[in-house]
């Protein structure tokens, strides 16, 4: 029996060796020009533990568009603006699809996911109008905007417990706790701190997870042919903490529910009210879950820009120039210049996800003389671009005033310099709220606070580096002391 299946499986091996060989021989001349690979594995020892550092620099050699092999994907990199407007709005039908993680598929309905849906499917175009014109509006958002203020609020007062008490404060942690009731006050308008803790803790528990296994390399991804095997139970693992969230929000959503069903029970008007108002229509009960699936799976996104911006802040003694301004409303925060000229060079510099969501070629599709071909998957090197000094000067350094003034470049992805959202028709439909929720905790934590390291550290000693994963997270947690100001 053994031997059987040693021969099987080294048949099949070799099998696929030579299939792989065959394509690159009939293929090679055609694609984009990139690094020679190893049999089998390509260039995978090429990426290292920072694949988009990587990868820029493979590009230097190779140009900005580039093919390599990861295992026996053929993948094209994009690392400058021209290629990326070619690919996300010159050819962005061809480029609407989505490889489909391994992990992904542990998800109970993934298959619902806007987030991995082809972008030519009629489902995907049904959730993407649903988000546009009736999820992150602006009215929608203006009429919740009340409730995040509260939350703000209560986060403020925290922080000035501390104060008083000479606390230092893990910024990553309360801007976690912080978000994480922006986003469940305009989803469901519940305050999760009013909650059990358990409920919290496992909330974040699950989501980190979740991120730590997609972001985690997966022999599956690379080598189809072992996906039965599950070798490093990534997929399994993936299964049990996305059971445990929809697990959670399923909860949530019954309880609406039954609330919406009860005699002259009034409507929340939140996020959740629309979606089961166009539930039947549109989602049934297991997509309202996965879609609420995705926003959560959100929440680390804006914590990380935001833990960039507050140690950039420290490192380079920016503040100032917030202390005049006061606080208001959030569309008097979000009409702040400087304010905003911080959020976009932090994203510039520390893009928020180095590679955006990975686009897969739906047909072949000629970019710049080369033929890209149908099912290759598409990394447009985000980070590449945001620090590339034929768009950027001083690239490496961080300088809000280049924002200012007549260089008015915004979040929705029209200039392709700077595309932290990504841009065109799989520009990320959150957008609006994770700007709105980063610019409301930054400029409270400002202006109520001053802030100092612990231990007499001094800013230039700050740890700046990055470790990569589905987004770049600081890889040393930072941690400040608030002093309350006299405004």
């Amino acid at each position: 029996m053994d031997s059987y299946v040693f021969l099987l499986v080294s048949s099949l091996f070799i099998f696929l060796l030579c299939n792989h060989i065959i394509n690159l021989v009939t293929k090679k001349r055609k694609l984009p020009p990139g690094p020679t690979g190893f049999p089998i594995i390509g260039n995978l020892l090429a990426l290292g533990d920072r694949p988009h550092e990587s990868l820029t620099n493979l590009a230097k050699t190779h140009g900005p568009l580039m093919t390599v092999y990861l295992g026996f994907n053929t993948t094209i990199v994009a690392s400058s603006a021209e290629i990326a407007r070619e690919i996300l709005q010159t050819n962005d039908q061809a480029f609407l699809g989505r490889p489909l993680p391994y992990s992904v598929t542990g998800e109970t309905n993934y298959e619902l996911s806007i987030a991995w849906l082809s972008g030519n499917a009629n489902k995907w175009k049904i959730l993407r109008k649903l988000c546009s014109s009736q999820i992150f509006t602006t009215q929608k958002l203006d009429a919740l905007q009340g409730l995040r203020l509260q939350m703000t609020e209560v986060m403020v007062k925290r922080v000035m417990e501390a104060s008083k008490a000479g606390e230092a404060i893990n910024i990553g942690k309360l801007v976690f706790g912080t978000v994480l009731n922006l986003l469940s006050n305009t989803l469901f308008t519940m305050d999760i701190s009013d909650m059990k803790s358990n409920y919290v803790e496992e909330l974040k528990e699950l989501v980190w997870k979740i991120m730590e296994l997609a972001a985690k390399p997966n022999l599956c991804d690379y080598f189809p042919f072992l996906k039965p095997f599950d070798l490093q139970h990534i997929r399994r693992d993936a299964k049990v903490s996305h059971d445990g969230l929809q697990t959670l929000l399923n909860k949530v959503v019954e309880r609406r529910m039954e609330r919406r069903e009860s005699l002259g029970a009034a409507k929340c008007g939140d996020v959740l009210d629309v979606l089961l108002d166009h539930s039947q229509q549109y989602l049934g009960h297991e997509g309202i879950i996965v879609l609420l699936t995705v926003v959560e799976l959100r929440d680390d996104c804006p914590t990380n820009p935001f833990m960039k911006t507050w140690t950039g802040l420290i490192h380079w003694r920016n503040r100032h120039y917030y202390h005049n301004n006061g606080m208001g409303n959030e569309k008097d925060i979000l009409s702040l210049p400087y304010l905003q000229s911080v959020l976009k060079e932090t994203m510039r510099l520390h893009t928020t996800a180095p590679f955006l969501l990975p686009h897969r070629a739906e047909k072949d599709v000629q970019v710049c003389g080369y033929t890209i071909r149908k099912h290759s998957q598409v990394f447009v090197n985000a980070w590449a671009i945001a620090r590339d000094q034929m768009y950027w000067d001083k690239p490496t350094e961080f300088i809000p005033e280049r924002f200012m003034g007549s260089f008015q470049v915004d979040f929705r992805g029209t200039n392709f310099s700077f595309i932290p959202f990504g841009s065109g028709r799989r520009i990320c439909p959150g957008m609006s709220l994770a700007v709105r929720m980063l610019s409301l905790t930054l400029a409270s934590l400002i202006h109520h606070f001053d802030w100092k390291l612990p231990d007499g550290m001094a800013p230039q000693d700050l740890d700046m580096g990055d470790k990569f994963g589905i987004t770049l997270q600081k890889a040393i947690p930072l941690v400040a002391i608030p002093l309350a100001t006299t405004k």
